[in-house]
């Protein structure tokens, strides 16, 4: 009975953050599943035991729960249309010089080891016809990298759902990230950072590209 009631309090705070989201015409779903939570959480238990651990001990007594409700937070960008999200704040405009947004703050998980990955992305486009509200640019990030991902493959939806959506002239998308599965395991080195890249349309041009590489590198705030 408590356990559904924690549940139906987490559900009604949930549904708070989509009324405002709903301010800038995005609606978020209900991350909380409590059917799911309590499947994660059995299982979680077990690997607690697995462990070697006493689930029952006070301190591990509800870790399962909050690590399932961790877990599908971090996840959360399966239920989530980024497509949507450009589309709801499209506007016209004769603009047609590069937007960046430049030092998105990622968090992610390596789908190798559901170890995080962290870092930031520095997305551009040249709008054609269209430009879209500055806020999608890292809400549509943020839908991508909250699921099992690999840097390169999130590196590429990021671009591909830009370019397929505003049909811009071009895209741009750098991501630099840390690796928790080489930090700690593996190889352990503590200080490598991975860039990844990839570029469509006008940036494909030499001089366009290394105008992008140049303004996110430069502290111009």
């Amino acid at each position: 009975m408590e356990k559904d009631k924690d549940c139906n309090k987490n559900a009604r705070i949930v549904r708070e953050m989509v009324d405002e989201n709903l301010m800038d015409g995005y609606e978020k779903f209900d991350v909380y599943n409590c059917e799911a939570i309590e499947k994660l959480s059995t299982h979680y238990k077990g690997v607690l035991e697995l462990f070697g651990e006493n689930p029952e001990r006070e301190g591990l007594l509800k870790t399962p729960e909050r690590v399932a409700r961790a877990m599908l937070f971090l996840t959360h960008g399966y239920d989530l249309n980024p497509e949507e999200m450009l589309r709801s704040a499209m506007f016209r405009e004769d603009y047609k010089e590069m937007v960046i947004v430049k030092d998105i703050e990622i968090y992610s998980m390596c789908e190798h080891h559901m170890l995080p990955f962290f870092g930031k992305a520095h997305v551009a486009y040249i709008p054609n016809q269209y430009i879209v509200g500055l806020s999608k640019i890292p809400r549509v990030v943020d839908a991508f990298a909250r699921r099992l991902q690999v840097q390169e493959r999130l590196t590429r939806q990021i671009k591909e759902c830009i370019q397929n959506t505003l049909n811009p002239l071009g895209v741009a998308v750098v991501i630099e990230a840390v690796h928790m599965c080489m930090s700690m395991r593996g190889i352990q080195k503590q200080n490598s950072v991975t860039t990844t890249s990839d570029f469509v349309g006008a940036f494909e041009k030499v001089a366009t590209r290394e105008e992008f590489i140049h303004l996110i590198g430069s502290n111009l705030h």
